[in-house]
């Protein structure tokens, strides 16, 4: 069923539609004999001259042209109660004032401009709206304005469809990371690739950058390779998510602003002295915001640029005193530093969470598990970790897919001993989840110990393990 609503909602975002056709022919009043009358078609009533399609390096002047929309003739002394009784009559296109000079008409008017789409004739306004008219005396004659439209006045899906050829799919969605707009174009729109980078840079106040992602997440450090479409080449960024402030440079390290709500859910199953194992941390979007919580945390990432941005964001949000950050492979980190802690921990009280968010791989790193202390004894109070391991899938029933393969990278049977999260839906056909359970004692200390490196994140670097206080 989640798989189901996740393809309805991608195939609503991809799809464009216009409203119905409709014709108002407006006619002069006699106090504006000089304002010709033009037929409003709504389809076409915003969209720019014929002649832009195919453009491929943008030309702003190419837009302009002049439309007729409706107006009504106020008096200044009732102006702004009018506009307010307006609101939802009056035009709003991006940079076009909904008031106007009567140039035909003393000082004492103005003229309030109408949305053409939503009034036609005096009998367009509800009755709360006429009986506003009627109360400041303000007559529902309808005046005719010729209003010049720009490149400025349009918006950036309107200037998209404008130009890309017909029948093809438009794009303005983009992730926002700090100035910089992330795009995913597909092969269709590269010929147009730097047109739609400038017209999403213009129309996104305080978007400097905009970059395209050229191939998949690179495998080894989960970074993308991108190209910059528009603007400057400035690919640090700072974001503020859930409270807390990341800096780092999105060209060499993983970011999803798609994630946030997701670290937020996780993060606020921590309590103050718990301990918080991240396997695959990146900049730390989970391990900081849990050491503000009062937590004690040990953040791992492969990528020397994820490990340098995740030391200095440690600094920057003034938990380095709670945070050991550490470059090595998950596999690694985990017969190394998780295993040298965890014995102590679980003879505490405070719970310990392992978080594993790297779902390309992370369910085949469980098997990491398998006897890691099984030359130990025991605690005789149990404290076991609970584990947040994340993962794609493309089956039809992704609960169930999660579950069986994080059973067989364990080893044991985690039906009915688990629960799974829906995170989201990354693409057609492919979901990302979570599994959380209780990291079994017949695991930890059983004597399966597994030695296998076959699944081990590639390239891997020297260990570098230094508390981020010490860190430059």
């Amino acid at each position: 069923m989640l798989r189901f609503l996740g393809r309805i909602f991608v195939s609503a975002q991809t799809q464009r539609s216009l409203n119905p056709a409709t014709v108002h022919r407006c006619f002069c009043s006699a106090a504006y004999p000089c304002l010709a009358v033009k037929p409003i078609m709504e389809p076409k009533l915003y969209r720019p001259p014929p002649e832009v399609r195919g453009m491929t390096s943008l030309d702003k002047d190419a837009f302009t042209q002049t439309i007729t929309v409706p107006a009504l003739r106020v008096p200044i002394g009732v102006l702004n109660k009018v506009v307010k009784s307006l609101k939802k009559s009056s035009i709003q296109r991006p940079g076009v004032p909904r008031v106007v000079q009567d140039k035909e008409q003393s000082s004492d008017f103005r003229l309030v401009l109408l949305d053409p789409r939503r009034v036609s004739s005096p009998s367009s306004f509800s009755e709360t709206e006429a009986e506003a008219l009627r109360s400041f005396s303000v007559s529902e004659e309808l005046h005719y304005y010729e209003l010049k439209l720009t490149y400025d006045n349009l918006k950036s899906e309107e200037v998209l469809e404008a130009v890309l050829p017909q029948g093809q799919d438009v794009t303005s969605a983009f992730s926002r990371v700090g100035h910089i707009a992330h795009m995913n174009l597909r092969d269709h729109q590269l010929t147009y690739k730097n047109l739609i980078g400038q017209v999403i840079m213009d129309k996104n106040p305080g978007v400097t950058c905009v970059v395209n992602k050229t191939n998949i997440i690179d495998s080894t450090y989960r970074n993308f390779k991108m190209e910059v479409l528009a603007g400057e080449e400035n690919m640090v960024a700072k974001v503020k998510e859930n409270g807390v402030t990341y800096e780092f440079d999105f060209s060499r390290v993983y970011w999803n602003p798609r994630l946030s709500t997701e670290h937020q859910r996780v993060v606020q199953l921590v309590k103050r002295g718990d301990t918080v194992f991240d396997v695959f941390a990146g900049v730390g979007p989970f391990a900081i915001p849990a050491a503000r919580l009062g937590a004690s945390i040990l953040a791992n990432d492969l990528n020397p640029e994820s490990y340098r941005w995740l030391q200095h964001n440690c600094k920057l949000n003034k938990v380095e005193s709670k945070v050991r950050a550490f470059n090595l492979d998950g596999r690694a980190f985990i017969r190394g530093p998780l295993k040298q802690e965890l014995p102590v921990l679980m003879r505490g009280t405070s719970a310990v969470h392992v978080v594993m968010n790297l779902p390309a791989l992370a369910l085949d790193f469980l098997d990491a598990f398998r006897g890691l202390l099984h030359h130990q004894e025991p605690p005789c109070d149990e404290n076991l970790p609970t584990v947040h391991c994340y993962g794609f899938s493309k089956d039809d029933d992704p609960d169930t897919d999660v579950v069986e393969r994080a059973s067989r990278s364990l080893g044991f049977p985690l039906k009915n001993r688990c629960s799974v999260h829906f995170v989201r839906n990354v693409a057609p056909n492919k979901d990302m989840m979570c599994v959380r359970f209780t990291l079994p004692k017949d695991v930890l200390f059983g004597s399966d110990a597994e030695e296998s490196e076959q699944i081990e994140e590639p390239a891997s670097k020297r260990q570098k393990c230094e508390e981020t206080t010490n860190a430059t």
